[in-house]
């Protein structure tokens, strides 16, 4: 079906059409509006009946590490660094590129069994072996960023020449590669200038054609991560600031996007705002791992464009989306003891339009004319709950 119609449902996005409907053309929307307007203005195309059903967007994860799906329950009830360091890291080191593979492969259903049509991932790339083959094996939109340590520079650099010439691009568009510093305290100065001059020089020859190349990293995730890059790098923060650091460093733009950003100021945000620099808002691992609770209502205020995450299985024991949009809902209305924080039309773009933005893919994640066609047709949300099978629970029109 190359040309068709989605008709009879609730069309949500920007706003909800009851008995609405959707035209679609290859892999893109071309009009949407009342169900039996787009049958009379598209007489010939063949359709798709969602009588009775809600029809949504893709759901966009801007921030997991997909292969750690293999590690889900393991570790649990940590503090962060002890996590990392005692726990994750000494297993991550014992697992092979077909690991890798797998649990991506894992991260990548479960994801669509729950309405999820893009994820961002983090992770270690292999040339044979990677999350990259394993999107494109099961069919989901995705992103991927070799994760960079100080400690590995040359073969980062040439793991991230492979990933980008291999896979950028790749499956109709269905894939890209971002430059992925996993974090400031494990990523000297120096070196994360490097890797943001490698992103310029690479989107230079991709971008244009391929899709736009983003850097993705984490940012102000715990208290004590000033103290870290201090320590570790010899450096001295401005104003004891991550955000100010990293802006001194010429590393802030509209192309970076940061998972966490827990403990920045309302001046840091100020920046963040001048700057155009996206956030990965990760509810349920940020409270699983008591690491704290992100800004966001002032956040949007300033105009910053706040996108939503799972982090990791290992680090939320789930993948779910859904619970991300309950979580990021509830967790400020308390937090502000306002119950019109954060209404579910926000946090709803959130996972949806915010996305899109978040991850520089400008024709995603709405059901609007010129959008990509990821939409999703749940059962119910029961069944949803219940992982259903993907075909009674998920219609995902990524086409070929």
């Amino acid at each position: 079906m190359s040309e068709f119609m989605v008709v009879g449902g609730w069309v949500v996005s920007e706003k909800v059409i009851r008995n609405g409907g959707i035209v679609i053309k290859e892999n893109e929307i071309i009009d949407v509006g009342s169900a039996d307007d787009l049958k009379r203005k598209y007489p010939g195309y063949e359709k798709l009946d969602a009588k009775g059903r809600i029809i949504i967007p893709g759901l966009i994860n801007t921030h997991t590490h997909a292969a750690m799906s293999l590690l889900r329950g393991y570790a649990d009830d940590l503090p962060l660094q002890t996590w990392l360091e005692d726990w994750i890291w000494p297993l991550e080191a014992r697992l092979t590129d077909r690991d890798i593979e797998l649990g991506a492969k894992l991260a990548a259903a479960e994801s669509l069994l729950l309405g999820v049509t893009t994820i961002n991932s983090m992770y270690h790339y292999f040339p044979e072996h990677n999350e990259a083959k394993a999107f494109a094996e099961i069919g989901i939109r995705g992103m991927i960023g070799h994760a960079c340590f100080s400690w590995r520079k040359e073969k980062d650099k040439k793991l991230i020449l492979d990933s980008v010439s291999k896979w950028h691009g790749r499956e109709r568009g269905r894939l890209r590669v971002s430059i992925a510093p996993h974090a400031p305290y494990t990523v000297d100065p120096e070196y994360l200038r490097e890797l943001e001059m490698l992103r310029e020089e690479l989107n230079e020859k991709y971008g244009e054609e391929m899709g736009e190349i983003i850097m993705c990293t984490h940012v102000a995730e715990t208290k004590n991560e000033v103290k870290q890059i201090e320590e570790t790098w010899r450096v001295k923060l401005p104003d004891h600031s991550i955000i100010k650091y990293l802006d001194r460093l010429g590393i802030l733009s509209k192309s970076l996007l940061i998972a966490h950003a827990i403990y920045v100021s309302s001046s840091d945000m100020d920046i963040m705002a001048r700057k155009g620099v996206k956030v990965s808002h990760n509810p349920v691992s940020n409270f699983k791992l008591a690491a704290g609770l992100c800004p966001v209502p002032e956040m949007i205020q300033k105009g910053i464009t706040v996108s939503l995450g799972t982090d990791s299985a290992a680090s939320n024991n789930s993948l779910d989306m859904f619970e991300t949009m309950k979580f990021a809902s509830l967790i400020h209305k308390f937090a502000t003891s306002n119950p019109e924080t954060l209404p579910a039309k926000e946090v709803f773009k959130m996972a949806t339009l915010n996305g899109g933005i978040a991850l520089g893919w400008r024709n995603l994640g709405a059901i609007s004319k010129g959008y990509l066609a990821d939409i999703v047709i749940p059962v119910s949300y029961t069944h949803l709950r219940a992982h259903e099978t993907s075909l009674h629970l998920v219609c995902r029109l990524l086409l070929e």
